[in-house]
This record gives C-alpha cells, structure tokens and sequence, in this order.
C-alpha cells in the first residue's frame, strides 16, 4: 500500500517515471546502494523525528549522521527519534521505505545540506523494495521541503 502511495504522489508531481522498483532490498543504505550499484552517500537516507507532538522527517546523505547539538540549534529541542514501531502510523511508511512522497498530512520535511554534495540521489519510494532517482532541484521540488537545515556531523575523509 505504501509504494502505490508514493507512486500516486509521484504521478501527480510528473514524476512517477523517476521510481525505481528492484527485486533486491533497499531496506537499508548499504543494500539500496548494492542494490542501484550507487555509492551508500547517494542513498537520500530519510530519518522520522518527533518534535513534541508534530512530526519531522529529514533527508541526509545515505552515510550521515545527526549531530545532536546541530539538531538542537536548529529545532530549539532535542532531537527524539519516532520509535520504530510507531513510523508506519505517524509517518504513512514503514522503516525502509520511509520517503517524503505520499506522506501523512501536517508532517514536515527537511532536506539536510549533506545532499548537496551529489548531483543525483534516491531516496526510498515507501516501501523496502523501491527508490526514486532524483536530481537535487527534482528532489526539492517533489518533496515540497520545507527548507535546508544543517543537522549532520562533519564526514571524516
């Protein structure tokens, strides 16, 4: 149900011709980047926040990590994780396949600066099993976020 959520959101936004649907899992970073023979920082990893009672959802690079004081200087509260079991209701996608498109309504989208180091990237089409191929400017669009933040630890080269 999730993945024809996505793909009904898509379609209207003229873009259900970007989805990708695999045999393999794109359940995790690491196998949605073997999966699509991407590197694991094209993976748009998409995190689910509680932020008091109002859901957050942020896209970061697939190998990002939330620094917490970041989070805290840009949202004025600690960052709190939706506990696993509870994404599929908050948010309208179960873990693996949680994505900005054909969420539940009121739930706010972010899109990490950590992205913007790639050209294209695929985030998750809602469920384990699928991703969508993006350009940044696509993915801005499509996700209709409410902005950039900055909320991830500096990558160690």
């Amino acid at each position: 149900m999730s993945l024809e959520k996505a793909e009904k959101y898509l379609e209207e936004k003229g873009f259900l011709d970007h989805v990708i649907e695999l045999e393999a899992s794109t359940a995790t970073v690491t196998e949605a980047a073997t999966a699509l023979h991407v590197e694991p920082g094209m993976i748009a990893k998409t995190m689910s926040f509680l932020q008091n009672d109002k859901a957050v959802l942020i896209l970061t690079e697939g190998t990002a990590r939330v620094d917490n004081r970041k989070y805290k200087d840009t949202f004025h509260i600690k960052a709190k994780m939706i506990p696993f079991d509870e994404v599929e209701n908050i948010i309208g996608h179960a873990p693996g396949g949680v994505c900005p498109f054909g969420i539940n309504k009121g739930i706010e989208v972010y899109l990490d600066e950590s992205l913007k180091q790639f050209t294209t990237v695929y985030p998750a089409a809602g469920n384990d099993h699928s991703a969508v191929k993006l350009t940044i400017p696509e993915l801005e669009q499509v996700s209709e976020a409410n902005g950039w933040v900055d909320v991830c630890k500096e990558t160690e080269n």
